[in-house]
Parts: C-alpha cells; structure tokens; sequence
C-alpha cells in the first residue's frame, strides 16, 4: 500500500501484519500509561485537596492566564448568554436538548421484584442520585454539547442538584457553555477546568460542592484525574480524548470516511482517529482522500499530531477480521461503512457508540441524535458504557419475608451460618423463624 499524503499517519500495513507490540500498543492506549501525566494530576488533586479554591484561582492563572475573583459564574449571565445566543445556534441546541431528553427518558431504569419462593420478595429500586457534576471541556474549543449529554440526562433520572465546572476563557466559560446551562436548567455553573475541577468536584472546596458522581468527557488530564479520584466519587467512564474506528469496504466513498476521520482527530492532538478497510485500492483511495482533505482544514495541525500519534489506515482480509480487531481495539466510536452494516452490527461487541452506514456520520451523533457522545475510551469500552440515566441513579435493593417463610427459611441458615463458624447468625436466623 502507497499513496502521496501530506501528513505522516502512525499505523499503516496489514491487520494481520502488526507486530504483536505494536498491536498491544494500539488495543492498550490508556492515558494511565503515561507517568508525566500521571504524576502531573496527582500533584494537582493533592494541592486542591489541601488548599481549596486558592489552588484553584492558582490553576486559572496557570493554564488559562486569568485571575478570578469568584469561581463561580451567576445564574444572570448563563440567561445573558442565552439571550444573546444566534438564533440558528440556540435552534441547535435545542433541538439537541429535546433529543437527548427523548432518548434518555426511553432508557429510564425502572424498578423491579420477584417472587423467588412463597413469601419471599427481592427487589431494586432506582434512586436519583442527590447531586453530580458535569465536566464540559475548554482549551481552544466550545463544548456545549458536552454540557447537554451529561446535564439533560441527569435532569431526566431526577436528579437533585447538578453543577457544570469548564475552564474560563476570559473570566468565565464560554457562552456557549453557559447557554447550553441555561438550556438544561443546571443549578450553578463554575469556572473551573482540568485536573483542578475533578479534584474540586470529587472532594468539595469552599466554593464547589463535593458530588456523588462526575460525569463527562475531557483531555488526558482531566480523564486520568477522574480515574484517580474513583475512591471518593463514581465516574462515568474513562472518557478521555475522542477516538475513532471505522470499518469500511470497497463500496465506501473515501472522502467520506476521510472526513469522519479528520472530524475526530480536530478534536485533540491526542484523538485516535484509525479505519480498517478491505483492500489495497481502498486504502490507497483512502489515504488520498485524506491528503486531499487535510489542507484546507482551521485545525490542520491538531489534526496532523493526532494522525502522527494515533492515526491509522489498516488493511483487513475481510469485515470479519475488521469486526475482530474492533473487538480487541474497543473504541469510543465505532462507524461501519460496508455493503452490510446491519449484519456487520449485529457481530460488534465492545464499542462505546455504533454509527451504522455512511449517512450515519460521527458528527450527528456528537450533537443531535439524541444518543450520548460521552463514552469510554483508551479501549475500555470492553467494561465501561456510554453515559446513560443509569450513571444517574443508585440501586437500592430491598427483600421482604413473611412469617412463615422466615420458618422455612431459618434452618438452611442456620446451617450455612455454623459451616461458616458464625453462630449468632443462625440465633438470629431461628429467632426470625420464630423457632427459638
């Protein structure tokens, strides 16, 4: 496979040629390999921990070169931002806003119980979760999108108190983001960014409240800090910096999936941005269209870095040898262009989102589907979903035992209590069963 491109691309060659390093390197991508990284979030959740918002007010002026008097952002100027919003943009986001809020009511948990034997009921219950925080990244770019996928979900499960931190541009985030809290009804909105706002959500300062859960997505800092601080608060998932795996045959257009591929690596210079494609004209189709399509890009050279880093254009024999290396790879976005994307669906496992066919674009999905873009990524989409309304609840789960099954029961309890050496479980037991 050859082809003129103008920007190196990381992974090249045939699936089945990948020396087995370069294959774990590709399918173990975790940001928590990175020391400098993770030594960098840990000195930050320790200075946030010890010092509050005056670390924090030393982040700002850090990372984003400004000096804050007040992390937090009134409520009167999310409904400015608002007001003062394009009307075709404030149409966008609404209409995001509505079909996030109709997938995710269909996706409620509800409650169950059963009967596992006469008089004895088991059951589950879904509870709101008393207050989360939701991260929307900053840097270079507006994510009130990312504002919208964790904050509308949450207001659907019931959610009590939800808080938005993202890094100032300026003294505050951007309108957009504060539009977008405006738009899903937060509670209190601050400008707070980074390793920093993890720390702050997940342990409480001054000014920000400590929560039960962060969600959203973020940079390697941010998703390596929300991996560090899982002993004081769930997470969502391991949503780091956007990844991108399509699979594609000869039937695909290559612009296309040149395009999809560039979308996702504009993100972040370390998005992963990788197509397997059966067949040598197709990858060289491909890498052209890429060439192509690259130079007139705003973010070329964030896109370059990504594609230098993690960027890849891979040959398979078959789609099911595609599927296979999708399954070990596990990518945050999955988008299948092949003849037959409903079978090829149907044979996908671990994956965070599955776009299906080529007028299934990436881009719809991140804005205004209705599915949520925040999902796992650096392969574990083997363990981990994309946020849901059940990131937004705790299972409480209860057992009824009427009377006389409490004497049935009583004796086998009994029993395993003594196996166990545990005594005052089986009086507990029989004095339940009324046999004592």
């Amino acid at each position: 496979m050859s082809a003129t491109l103008t920007v190196p691309i990381r992974y090249t060659g045939r699936v089945r040629d990948l020396a087995p390093a370069v294959y774990q390197w590709l399918c173990e991508r975790s940001t928590s390999s990175d020391p400098e990284v993770r030594q960098s979030v840990t000195l930050t959740i320790g200075d946030v921990r010890r010092r509050g918002d005056a670390a924090l007010r030393e982040l700002a002026q850090r990372y984003d070169r400004v000096s804050l008097d007040s992390l937090e952002v009134p409520r009167s100027r999310w409904m400015r931002a608002l007001d003062a919003l394009d009307a075709d943009m404030r149409h966008a986001m609404e209409r995001a806003a509505r079909n996030i809020a109709r997938a995710h009511i269909a996706m409620r948990p509800q409650a169950l119980a059963c009967e596992t034997e006469p008089g004895i009921i088991v059951g589950r219950r879904p509870d709101p979760l008393a207050r989360v925080g939701v991260y929307a990244p900053g840097g270079d770019a507006a994510y009130p999108s990312s504002v919208l996928m964790g904050a509308v979900p949450a207001r659907v499960a019931g959610v009590g108190h939800v808080v938005v931190c993202s890094p100032p541009r300026g003294r505050e985030p951007s309108p957009l983001v504060l539009a977008a809290a405006a738009i899903a009804e937060v509670d209190r909105v601050f400008a707070v960014g980074g390793a920093g706002a993890i720390a702050a959500l997940a342990y409480g300062t001054e000014s920000i409240p400590r929560v039960d859960r962060i969600v959203g997505p973020g940079n390697a800092y941010v998703t390596e800090a929300k991996l560090q601080v899982t002993g004081a608060v769930a997470i969502d998932s391991p949503a780091g910096p956007s990844e991108l795996l399509v699979i594609a045959d000869e039937s695909c257009d290559p612009r296309r999936v040149a395009w999809e591929l560039l979308a996702q690596a504009e993100h972040d210079p370390r998005a992963c941005a990788i197509a397997v494609v059966i067949g040598d004209g197709t990858a060289r189709s491909l890498t052209t269209a890429i060439g192509a399509a690259i130079g007139d890009q705003p973010r070329r050279e964030v896109i370059a870095r990504a594609l230098a880093t993690n960027g890849g254009v891979l040959v398979a024999e078959s789609v099911g040898e595609a599927i296979a290396f999708a399954a070990d790879y596990a990518p945050q976005h999955l988008l299948l262009v092949v003849e037959d994307a409903e079978s090829a669906l149907d044979r996908v496992r671990n994956a965070g989102n599955v776009f299906v066919g080529a007028t299934a674009s990436v881009s719809f999905g991140d804005y205004v589907t209705g599915a949520n873009h925040v999902s796992p990524t650096g392969g574990l989409a083997r363990s981990y979903s994309g946020l849901s309304p059940l990131d937004f609840v705790r299972w409480t789960t209860y057992q009824r035992v009427t009377a006389r099954a409490a004497a049935s029961l009583a004796p086998d309890v009994a029993t395993f209590a003594a196996g166990e050496g545990l005594p005052g479980h089986a009086i507990a037991a029989r004095s339940a069963g009324g046999l004592t």
